[in-house]
């Protein structure tokens, strides 16, 4: 791509041809503050906080839509443009609820911190409010219209991350607003609930509602992993407070899912800390006693007492593997290896899986071996 020379805010600076005004401020460690773009999405233009002086323009641009061109004179925080992007923050503001005392998304919320950057008032206009009744008939996700400030962010996350269109700006003017479906509920829409609505919002509007009441930004510990679901490897960042995970986001630069995940990854977190979870291996009591479990004798029809054979009794890894490689041995020795059938799953990499293989086919002898996706 041709280089391009322009100036901004008295700083002379190169950008490639095609690049927005926004793109080549951000490269250049140039500030120009935005509500409704996000660089995993195409932009929109539609907040207009991200307006800026461009010479021999007639009119303020948006940033994030106007492309670079040799020779351009920017600036990006002039009177003139400070004074358009504080107007429309109280535009926003005459038609938002000003809960930010009792709100989620307190310190984490775009449109807090730019009106506190440029001191919008939520006073300065009156007019009409909406009243949007807060939808929480979704398991997932909460959804108040009244927070929304129609950047259009959730709309382009459907369209263009997840491909399945399910939300849609119904409507106009004054009664615009986002809708799933033909202007129904998230549940008789295609979503699939893969929450890259909720990670996207710059506000409260979409909330995970697992996540409601949990805690606020500063007070959570946050922590990169690998998601457990598949073997894809999709990167998450959990949100943990006093040991225990209350959200999940993204990871943008995760090298497999660039920051999108499926519904299992964002919000299947809750059997991290289940109280039925096994954190630890279990045997059969009679297979730690080293005695043989009475003949003619099932799990169902045996005594329930403290030394019921076939009561499950925690032990420790190395203990648990050894009974296990010693009976598929005894096994396959008395047997035959077609005795065996193995069982992998969609949730190990595939270098798990193929050491699998090798084991029932060159180990074991079996070719008795199965891939569920369920397990």
């Amino acid at each position: 791509m041709p280089i391009v020379n322009l100036t901004i805010n008295n700083k002379k600076i190169q950008a490639q041809s095609g690049q927005t005004v926004l793109q080549a401020a951000k490269e250049a460690g140039i500030n120009i503050p935005v509500l409704c773009h996000h660089p995993a999405l195409p932009p929109a233009g539609a907040c207009r906080i991200c307006l800026v002086e461009i010479e021999k323009q007639r009119s303020l641009q948006p940033a994030c839509t106007f492309p670079v061109s040799e020779g351009l004179v920017i600036q990006t925080h002039s009177p003139k443009v400070q004074e358009a992007r504080k107007f429309s923050l109280e535009l926003l503001l005459s038609d938002h609820p000003l809960d930010c005392m009792t709100c989620n998304v307190t310190g984490n919320c775009v449109l807090q911190d730019l009106a506190y950057e440029y001191n919008a008032k939520g006073e300065r206009y009156k007019g009409i409010q909406h009243r949007y009744p807060v939808d929480t008939s979704n398991p997932f996700i909460q959804v108040d219209r009244n927070k929304c400030v129609l950047c259009g962010l959730c709309i382009r996350a459907c369209k263009y991350a997840n491909g399945v269109e399910a939300i849609g700006l119904v409507h106009r003017g004054f009664s615009a607003h986002i809708g799933f479906g033909a202007d129904s509920t998230m549940q008789d829409s295609p979503c699939e609930f893969c929450g890259s609505c909720v990670e996207v919002c710059p506000v409260g509007a979409l909330m995970p509602k697992m996540s409601l009441g949990k805690g606020r930004d500063w007070q959570v510990k946050k922590v990169r992993t690998t998601c457990s679901y598949c073997g894809v490897g999709c990167q998450l960042m959990l949100e943990v407070k006093d040991n225990q995970i209350i959200k999940v986001d993204s990871v943008w630069d995760g090298p497999s899912n660039h920051g999108w995940t499926c519904v299992k990854g964002r919000f299947g977190y809750d059997y991290v800390n289940h109280p039925d979870r096994v954190t630890k291996p279990k045997v059969r009591r009679y297979l730690l006693d080293g005695g043989p479990k009475t003949k003619n004798e099932s799990a169902s029809s045996a005594p329930i007492t403290d030394s019921n054979p076939w009561d499950w009794v925690e032990t420790d890894w190395e203990t648990a593997l050894t009974i296990t490689a010693n009976k598929l041995r005894e096994t396959r020795d008395t047997y035959g290896g077609d005795s065996i059938g193995v069982l992998t799953s969609a949730k190990c990499t595939n270098e798990e899986n193929f050491l699998m293989n090798k084991l029932a086919r060159q180990v074991i002898g079996t070719n008795n071996i199965d891939h569920c996706a369920r397990l």
